[in-house]
């Protein structure tokens, strides 16, 4: 196994993945209310699946999207973390946070608490120009998140997705950038994006 880091926030615990987070993982995966910013609730074999995906993400790249512990809470509530869109778009190749915390879960504070904890590892260890995120132009909870983050969105990013047919209701897509502090303000869109590719080959060390 690929080791890759684990972070700590006051609250939470950012791991990797083991055998028993896949029945709460289903279960997440399953509720309308989390999924409803997404085209489908997942069975379980598709939520296994996407599991797998997040697993072989960490081998790849090392680093991913981390399975959250709350303390003295729950010992899964979800996900937070990075990774690397499949697609293609007029902001690929790039590096995505994102989350997905059971419903139980929301309101509390744990998607910006564990987000604020994976930028500073993306900005700081692995030195990313930028991290992006996107999401449904509906899904206010999350752009809330984004924004607390101090991400920021441009009307002229929107975008369709391209994993989802013409007509569907959720393929528009809202984009929103951070950039690492001191790159921000003077490295160009071009330079970050070569940054980006360069960043994107696996590494074996990382």
């Amino acid at each position: 196994m690929n080791s890759a880091p684990e972070l700590r926030t006051d609250r939470l615990y950012l791991r990797r993945w083991c055998a028993t987070d896949r029945e709460p993982f289903a279960a997440l995966n399953a509720d309308l209310r989390v999924m409803e910013h997404f085209p489908a609730a997942l069975s379980c074999e598709e939520s296994d699946a996407l599991a797998e995906r997040i697993d072989s993400h960490f081998e790849q790249y090392g680093f991913g999207l981390w399975a959250i512990e709350i303390a003295d809470v729950i010992p899964f509530a979800g996900f937070i973390g990075l990774s690397v869109p499949r697609f293609e778009a007029h902001f690929t190749p790039c590096v995505e946070i994102g989350w997905r915390l059971a419903a139980e879960y929301w309101s509390c504070g744990y998607a910006t608490e564990g987000a604020r904890a994976v930028l500073a590892f993306g900005f700081e260890q692995l030195r990313l120009a930028e991290i992006v995120s996107f999401t449904a132009p509906g899904n206010l909870r999350s752009r809330r998140v984004m924004e607390r983050l101090g991400m920021t969105c441009n009307p002229a990013d929107d975008f369709d997705h391209p994993g989802l047919p013409e007509g569907h209701p959720l393929r528009r897509h809202v984009l929103y950038r951070i950039g690492r502090p001191e790159v921000a303000s003077d490295v160009t869109p071009q330079g970050r994006r070569g940054g980006l590719r360069w960043f994107l080959t696996p590494h074996p060390a990382l």
